[in-house]
């Protein structure tokens, strides 16, 4: 059986027992403790995650409540029902012209 030797140069400095601590602790944080690096790295990419997903649902916020400006006001609250529901005053007609190419067909869906 062949022997280790001790006084290899790369095996020299694992004699010092301060180092050879300080080289276990190392290897435990990165990889076994509850806090190891691995669990931070991907805390911290789910927090950014979460970050850009707030920034999303703010601006949809922000477009949101100008919309909610919007129809708060008697004109914009009118020309939003004619618009999309097709409302009317009394004594008025309305004419929907539709194009070819916005007709949905089962061709084009």
């Amino acid at each position: 059986m062949k022997k280790i030797n001790l006084n290899h140069r790369f095996l020299k400095p694992f004699k010092n027992i301060y180092i050879l601590i300080l080289v276990v602790f190392v290897v435990w944080m990165i990889f076994f403790d509850s806090n190891s690096w691995f669990i931070h790295n991907e805390l911290n990419n789910e927090i950014d995650n979460l970050k850009a997903e707030k920034e999303y649902y703010q601006k949809g916020k922000e477009k949101d409540e100008k919309e909610f400006k919007k129809l708060s006001s008697q004109e914009g609250l009118e020309k939003f029902a004619r618009e999309e529901y097709y409302m009317k005053r009394e004594n008025e007609e309305i004419f929907i012209i539709e194009y070819e190419d916005s007709i949905k067909t089962k061709d084009n869906e």
